[in-house]
C-alpha cells in the first residue's frame, strides 16, 4: 500500500487560498492592503506615518505580504515603494470568494 503525503490531499487552489489567508491573518496586514489598494503605490516611510507600529514591525508585515505575492515592492535604499500585485490580488479575491460563498 502506497503512502500518500498530506499535501496530495489538497488542490493547488486550496493551498494558494490558505497562503493568501495566512498572509492576511493580522489586522496590520489588512490595514496595509487597504492602504495600498486605495492608491497606486506607497512608500514605506509614508505607511509608517499612517500606521501605529514601529518601522521594523511594518517591514516584517510587508515581507509577509510580499512573500505571499499579494504586494510587490521596489526597494532601492534609502526608499522602499510598495503596491498591490494586481494579478495575485484578483486571484486572492476569486479564491476567497469561492470559499466564502
Amino acid at each position: 500500500m502506497a503512502t500518500v503525503a498530506k499535501s496530495d490531499y489538497f488542490t493547488k487552489e486550496q493551498e494558494q487560498t490558505a497562503r493568501f489567508a495566512k498572509a492576511m491573518g493580522h489586522p496590520v496586514r489588512i490595514a496595509i492592503l487597504q492602504l495600498l489598494n486605495s492608491q497606486n503605490c506607497c512608500f514605506h516611510g509614508d505607511m509608517a506615518e499612517e500606521l501605529p507600529i514601529a518601522k521594523s514591525t511594518l517591514s516584517q508585515h510587508l515581507n509577509e505580504l510580499k512573500d505571499a505575492g499579494l504586494i510587490q515592492g521596489n526597494v532601492a535604499p534609502p526608499t522602499a515603494k510598495y503596491c498591490i500585485n494586481k494579478e495575485n490580488w484578483n486571484l486572492a479575491k476569486k479564491l476567497l470568494n469561492e470559499v466564502l460563498k
